[in-house]
Order: structure tokens, then sequence, then C-alpha cells
């Protein structure tokens, strides 16, 4: 152990556990992170509240507060099946659709609810380039500690704003934007001129089992579907592996 650093305290670790339930990162304004690699991207954009480190791990640079803790309780603390040595609270920066300058390409989640795919979606959305994402208040929450672990630092990266959707999509259509939606009768991805378009635009994704919401369906200019090549009956695409393809097919058109 490292003499000069102290010992994480139990009113620490309970506050720390409290931040796994929304009410309480809402209450905080602030959510936690593991991992050295995921850390130290997250500190490029979110201000560091607390670094847990476990045992003789040595400390990183940018945290004001440091604790070290035990095996044990880092497996308190931890939300992973084997912890990791290293593990922050950052707080949750005031944002809104406001104080975000928007992008020609923009992402729109209409209730991703499941925490996985959106982890997933986020950090495709770093790889592709897509740097802002529309969710409805419906969407999993970004900072629930599976969102942030399956973005393996993308969160830093890519920003996601939560608000009333079909608001949004309003105002950026009478912008200019093309509301581009994917939906079981849209025109085949592979043959449609959809994506060709290089400027303003925003493609809509909607929930696991039922799609895009009515309400943001009729507002969408454009339709576009991914066809099934199999044989037989299949079930549809997971939700984050349709906007891998949807983010690819983009990239490659343009």
């Amino acid at each position: 152990m490292q003499p000069d650093m102290p010992a994480i305290s139990q009113a620490q670790i309970k506050r720390i556990r409290s931040l796994r339930i929304k009410k309480f990162r809402d209450e905080t304004h602030s959510f936690v992170a593991e991992g050295r690699k995921s850390v130290c991207e997250l500190l490029a954009r979110f201000v560091p509240v607390l670094l847990v480190i476990r045992d003789d791990a040595p400390p990183l640079d940018g945290f004001l507060q440091i604790v070290r803790a035990n095996r044990r309780q880092m497996e308190q603390l931890s939300s992973l099946v084997t912890p990791t040595d290293y593990l922050a609270v950052f707080n949750i920066p005031e944002q809104t659709a406001d104080n975000i300058v928007l992008p020609g390409r923009i992402l729109a989640l209409d209730g991703v609810q499941d925490p996985g795919n959106l982890g997933t979606i986020i950090r495709t959305c770093d790889w592709m380039g897509f740097n802002t994402v529309l969710c409805s208040p419906q969407t999993a929450d970004c900072y629930a500690p599976k969102v942030v672990q399956a973005t393996m630092g993308a969160l830093a990266r890519v920003r996601l704003v939560y608000g009333d959707l079909p608001s949004a999509l309003r105002s950026l259509r009478q912008q200019g934007y093309e509301l581009t939606g994917t939906t079981l009768d849209g025109d085949n991805v592979y043959a449609s001129d959809a994506l060709r378009n290089a400027g303003k635009t925003v493609i809509v994704m909607g929930n696991e089992g039922n799609g895009i919401t009515p309400e943001v369906k009729d507002m969408l200019t454009q339709r576009i579907t991914i066809p099934s090549f199999a044989r037989e009956h299949v079930e549809s695409l997971n939700v984050s592996i349709a906007t891998a393809i949807i983010l690819s097919e983009i990239r490659r058109k343009q």
C-alpha cells in the first residue's frame, strides 16, 4: 500500500455504489467509469471527482482526490465480473441541444432501451465520425455503468443530448436536414440513393421491439431498410448492428 494515499471510506463506498442507480446519478450529477483506458480517455471531456485505485497500482494524473482500496472493496464497488485496478467518478456536464454545435450528420435514437446496445452504438458512432446523438427520454441512460463500459471511452468524444425527440427533429427539418429512418417498408439501403447526400443528415433508429414511434415516423423525409438475405424467416437485426450497417453505408456511398 502507498502510505501517503488515504484508504477509501465506507461513506465513499456507499456513494459510489449508489451511482449504479439513475436516480442518484441525476441527484449528484455524477457517474462511474472503470478501467484505465476508459478513465484516461474520459478525462479529456469530463471533470474528475475521485479516483479509486487498487492496492499498489500507480496513481493517474488529472485527479485531485485519490484513494486506495483493497481487492474486497474493489469487488464491492465494481459492476464488472472481474474488477479492474482503476475506478473513477466524474461529473455529468449540464448539456442541452442549445449548447451543442450540431454537425452535418446526426444520429437520433427513438427509445433504444438496452444499455449494451446503446454503448455499442456510441462506440460505433465514434468510429464512423458521428459525434452527436439525439435521444428520446425513453432511450437508456448513457451514464449507466453498462453503457459507459461498453463505449470503451467513446463517451469522451460522442455527445448525447436527451430531450423531446419530435421537437428536436422538427427543428432540424426546418433547418434543412433530411430525416432518414429505418422502417420495414423502407427502400433497400443498398439500392437507395437516400444515403448519398453529403449535406445535413439525421439517421433515426428505433426501439428494439417496436421500431420508430408513429409520431417520429410521420416526420421522416426518407425511409430505408436493411433487407434480409436469409432463405427462411429470421428475427430482425439487433439495433446496434443495424446502426453499424447504416453508418457504414453512409461512409461507403459518400
